[in-house]
């Protein structure tokens, strides 16, 4: 039986092969404007909100 790694880089190497140039600049998008609100709206509730959102979407942030 082979097991092999879901690594971070088969991910990207997935991306880069299967996403048009359209939803690469739409994921761009929506990352910024995540990061401006959570930049900008420093309430403590939100902040939190926010990070378990992340986590939840599969994002490491620490």
């Amino acid at each position: 039986m082979s097991m092999t790694a879901n690594t971070v880089h088969d991910r990207l190497e997935l991306a880069r092969t299967t996403l048009t140039p359209t939803q690469v600049l739409s994921v761009l998008l929506a990352v910024a404007a995540l990061g401006f609100v959570l930049v900008m709206f420093q309430d403590p509730t939100a902040h939190e909100a926010m990070h378990n959102f992340r986590h939840a979407a599969g994002v490491v942030c620490h």
